[in-house]
């Protein structure tokens, strides 16, 4: 267990979030082609309606991240190479190396960042967060990129009714610079169980098990999991946390604005506001229209909620994924949406599909 307790003096904060999403649309209907369920039946159970998908050649992870590295950049109104560190949060590089971090910073132009990415599946994000408020804090840094960005497509069997479902692409991400007005990062608790990782991995691939005829043969390069395992320990492990942090900062449900909660499954997220006391208009919730995409979910609400936030709301943000990795951010948001609205328009149209 890591209990993190943020500086008093500064804080890291989110000044511009930024996104990508795919055209192409997976919707329930066309999944009922290819495996043996339905529409209510992946609605009852996941309360996901449709999936983006990353389509055409030579596009990867890291053809997502930099769109939205670029978002970020054009709505702050700064240039590449002010950026310090690039913190790219992915389980689905383009490659083992180099890191996807380097290949967005030379699509954007950050000539004078360095960074790496950061692995931990579904909480991966929200540990890539505090990494980079770390950064921040420790006075090293006064600009952190940090993405979240997964194609999940590339590693899902289509013929697995039971993970095939879930998963979509996408890529989202903040800009974190230093705060000294009280707002940005407060507090995190952050955990890990090692314990558990069979429920939910990938097992080919690595140098444990390297690709060879036996191992795709096996399906050992698609996700696996355990799913009723996961649905137990995810809703314990994000309502333990979430309701931690609450405790530890005197907040009751009425001071929080919003709970932005991982996509995965919305009787996770439903389970984990109902331990938090929270009326369903405070909780983030775009699953349907993109399902599970990873490390990208909790910025991709976000953006998509942008034009709702206010200087000083107070967010819980709270994850759970594969390792088991799991954990809950406090934070205080530090610019109006006013300013979001003239710097976006597009943010208009998603807010008025919610």
């Amino acid at each position: 267990m890591t209990s993190v307790t943020m500086s008093p003096d500064i804080h890291a904060a989110i000044t511009a979030v930024g996104h990508y999403l795919p055209e192409t649309r997976l919707t329930n209907q066309d999944l009922m082609k290819l495996v043996d369920t339905t529409d209510e039946w992946i609605k009852s159970r996941t309360g996901i309606e449709e999936r983006r998908i990353l389509t055409g050649e030579k596009k990867g992870v890291s053809y997502m991240a930099a769109h939205a590295a670029q978002e970020i950049l054009d709505k702050r109104g700064i240039q590449a190479d002010e950026i310090d560190v690039i913190i790219v949060a992915t389980v689905t590089a383009d490659m083992s190396f180099p890191a996807t971090a380097c290949l967005v910073q030379a699509e954007i132009g950050a000539t004078n960042a360095w960074g790496f990415d950061l692995s931990a599946a579904c909480t991966g994000f929200l540990f890539a967060l505090n990494t980079g408020a770390g950064i921040i804090e420790s006075g090293r840094a006064s600009k952190v990129l940090v993405i979240g960005s997964d194609k999940m497509s590339s590693i899902t069997d289509y013929t697995d009714r039971k993970t095939c479902v879930l998963f979509g692409d996408a890529a989202a991400g903040v800009l974190l610079e230093p705060d000294a007005n009280n707002n940005g990062i407060i507090d995190s608790e952050l955990r890990m169980d090692g314990h558990g990782w069979e429920a939910l991995c990938m097992l080919g691939g690595g140098s444990l098990h390297p690709a060879t005829h036996d191992t795709v043969d096996q399906k050992m390069h698609y996700i696996q999991q355990d799913g009723q395992t996961v649905f137990k320990v995810a809703v314990k492990g994000m309502a333990d946390v979430a309701v931690e942090i609450m405790e530890r900062n005197h907040l009751t449900s009425d001071d929080i604005r919003f709970l932005v909660p991982h996509q995965a499954n919305q009787r996770i997220i439903d389970a984990v506001a109902r331990r938090m006391k929270l009326d369903p208009d405070r909780i983030m919730l775009n699953i349907s229209r993109y399902g599970n995409t990873t490390a990208a979910t909790i910025p991709l609400c976000l953006h998509d909620w942008e034009l709702d936030l206010n200087e000083g709301d107070n967010l819980v943000l709270a994850a759970f994924g594969g390792g088991f990795t799991w954990g809950a951010t406090y934070l205080r948001w530090a610019y109006d949406s006013v300013e979001a609205k003239h710097s976006d328009p597009s943010l208009i149209d998603a807010q008025q599909v919610l």
